[in-house]
């Protein structure tokens, strides 16, 4: 599948399973999971036609891992990022003692004040590497890596949980548990 076409497919798919089934006339189940079958004829439809050899393209291509097949390989779902309500069974975790996000510098006087919250999505997604944080904040911009004291968080009671392709996930981060010099890790 040319490259154009592989992003444009995986964008759409992201935006399908994770924010807008309806747009494909699919139905998710309480732990996100759709119909291989449903996605790919939903597809059809919104002329973003795709076989399944070209969704497996899709699917292993994804530079982020997004997506997930089940083990029986005729579902599939978005690994995180959901504004839709899901449920994905993760179980909590113990996080490294820190954890990056990837911002742009126009959000840092709200995240001085309010920390990272979820804003239209479930959860805060924190990057186990600034190299991973530095990616997802380009995205918007010049980047700006902040770095989480994941570990004083989590023995402070906030609750962690990872992604199967390894994104951290938390409610919010208050600000006293950020710092904003890369790789140096907060107090």
């Amino acid at each position: 599948m040319a490259p154009k076409r592989l992003v444009r497919a995986s964008k759409y798919i992201a935006r399908v399973l994770r924010h807008d089934p309806d747009r494909a006339g699919l139905r998710l189940d309480p732990q996100g999971w759709a119909s291989v079958a449903a996605l790919l004829a939903g597809l059809g439809r919104a002329n973003v036609r795709l076989s399944r050899a070209e969704l497996d393209e899709v699917v292993a291509g994804n530079d982020k891992k997004r997506f997930e097949f089940s083990a029986d390989r005729t579902r599939i779902r978005a690994r995180q990022g959901h504004s839709v309500a899901v449920d994905l069974g993760l179980a909590p975790a113990v996080p490294p003692e820190v954890l990056y996000h990837g911002t742009v510098g126009r959000f840092l006087p709200a995240i001085t004040v309010e920390g990272l919250r979820p804003m239209n999505r479930h959860d805060v997604h924190l990057s186990p590497d600034t190299e991973t944080a530095t990616r997802v904040g380009a995205r918007r911009g010049g980047p700006v890596v902040l770095a989480v004291a994941a570990g004083r968080m989590h023995r402070d009671g906030h609750g962690f949980r990872v992604t199967g392709n390894g994104v951290w996930l938390v409610a919010a981060v208050p600000p006293e548990y950020l710092s904003g010099t890369p790789g140096t890790g907060p107090g």
